[in-house]
């Protein structure tokens, strides 16, 4: 390993915050004990605290929401990633404070409004343990958040 690639923890944070602020899209894991595993693409927006995306109502996603929580989103590629696990909970509209600009951007990243689409349903993911990495030099220190925490020692 070259220590010289070796980014710190403020370094991968950063980059981290960067990456969830800057992209739109993800692809989010969810499952269910009967119908295993289902990965879709979502275009979201991250307002600092939680990733919020919308699907239609009767979705597969949506079901295994329900059925468990828990799940894992993947931004960027297979040599530059975000692994978020999270923990989905299906909003109402009235409880986002931004839902105009959560909308809008939405609209404007997948060309769908969803408050003009019916059955649209959001879904807000609440970061649990991130993890980013761009080569073998971040692998051994890629998370930067466990717990709901972002971490001020990577180990």
């Amino acid at each position: 390993m070259n220590l010289a690639t070796v980014r710190t923890l403020a370094e991968r944070r950063e980059a981290a915050l960067e990456r969830l602020g800057s992209n739109t899209t993800l692809w989010l894991a969810t499952a269910s004990d009967s119908r295993g595993p289902h990965l879709v693409p979502l275009f979201y927006r991250w307002d600092g605290f939680r990733l919020t995306t919308a699907t239609f109502e009767g979705s597969r996603t949506l079901k295994n929401v329900r059925i468990q929580p828990k799940v894992r989103a993947a931004i960027g590629t297979a040599a530059d990633v975000l692994m978020i696990d999270a923990t989905a909970t299906i909003a109402n509209v009235a409880d986002i404070a931004d839902i105009g600009e959560i909308a809008r951007r939405y609209a404007q990243a997948s060309g769908n409004d969803p408050q003009l689409a019916p059955g649209f349903v959001y879904v807000q993911l609440a970061p649990v343990r991130i993890q980013l990495w761009t080569d073998a030099a971040d692998i051994e220190r890629r998370t930067v958040m466990r717990a709901g925490v972002w971490l001020d020692d990577p180990s």
